[in-house]
């Protein structure tokens, strides 16, 4: 089988690490030749709770060096799915499927926009990974990965999947309800990004301060109104619970918002927060909390080289 991971930042490369394991024809489809030049010479180098490790998978910018794949996980930002997507329509067979393992909403919508929805499997991750250098990470925080049919079907090619990430060592399970699944992460996303990337904390550190810990918890109970209104089915009973408990369970992680920060790039806040606030709008639903944590964030991507 050729699997194919498009976009080698913390999650991409943790992924990579993982499926080097199976024997499995492995790639990393990068936009960036200096990245994918360096891992090809020195490989992959993870440290953290899976112990250290350098590994070595076939990178490259150019679809053509790969051919066609079996499998293409996206891996990519938010904002570069459409283009991460067209990238990779030479890899693109009869029988080829895109699973999409992204933060924030949007992109099973923008993938099967341009490959069409019957090609495309969604799901999520758990798994907490920060970037340490090009090709370096650290493996920060285990969590379980949910895949499943956009149909809601059982069907062979997502069990194929599933039993593969088992063999490697990535705990994962199937959903019948894909969007419920991205919508549960997309709260917990929520309650985290924003304000670890304002404040500047790791995960844990949200719930030890009762500031940050009463603006966590409204910026999910503003969202649970976007998901009622939406007839949304969350896969917890209790959300704050829930971003609560994560934010526990990996709090020594750094959230990809702040690492975003951290590196002055670009952030995914449109595609969360803002993806609050925008389908707040659409239904008449006041998020203010929501709304201020996005115009924060927002201003600190615009305002990077003027900063204290």
């Amino acid at each position: 089988m050729k699997i194919v991971i498009v976009g080698p930042g913390a999650m991409g490369n943790l992924f990579a690490f993982f499926m080097s394991k199976t024997g499995e024809e492995i790639w990393l489809l990068d936009k960036e030749k200096d990245r994918a030049d360096k891992i090809n010479k020195n490989g992959l180098i993870i440290e953290g709770i899976s112990g250290n490790h350098r590994v070595h998978v076939n990178q490259t910018t150019n679809p053509a060096d790969i051919g066609e794949a079996d499998t293409i996980i996206i891996c990519v930002k938010a904002y570069d799915t459409e283009k991460a997507t067209e990238d990779s329509l030479p890899l693109i067979g009869k029988n080829t499927i895109l699973l999409t393992l992204q933060n924030g909403s949007g992109n099973i919508e923008t993938i099967s926009r341009i490959v069409g929805k019957e090609k495309v499997v969604g799901g999520t991750t758990s798994q907490g990974a920060t970037v340490l250098g090009l090709g370096h990470i650290r493996h920060a925080g285990r969590g379980e990965t949910t895949i499943g049919e956009l149909d809601g079907s059982l069907s062979p090619r997502v069990k194929s999947i599933s039993s593969l990430f088992n063999s490697a060592g990535i705990d994962t399970r199937i959903t019948d309800d894909v969007e419920g699944l991205v919508w549960s992460k997309l709260l917990i996303n929520v309650g985290i990004n924003a304000l670890t990337a304002v404040l500047r904390l790791k995960n844990g550190e949200l719930v030890e301060y009762g500031w940050a810990r009463g603006l966590l918890r409204t910026a999910v109970e503003e969202a649970v109104l976007v998901v009622k209104a939406r007839g949304i089915r969350l896969t917890y009973e209790d959300p704050i619970k829930r971003v609560e408990d994560v934010c526990r369970a990996t709090a020594t992680n750094v959230s990809s918002m702040l690492q975003d920060v951290l590196r002055s790039k670009k952030t995914e806040i449109d595609c969360i927060n803002g993806a609050i606030v925008s389908e707040g709008e659409r239904l008449g639903i006041s998020v203010p909390v929501n709304r201020t944590l996005t115009g924060i964030v927002k201003v600190i991507e615009m305002s990077y080289e003027k900063r204290l």
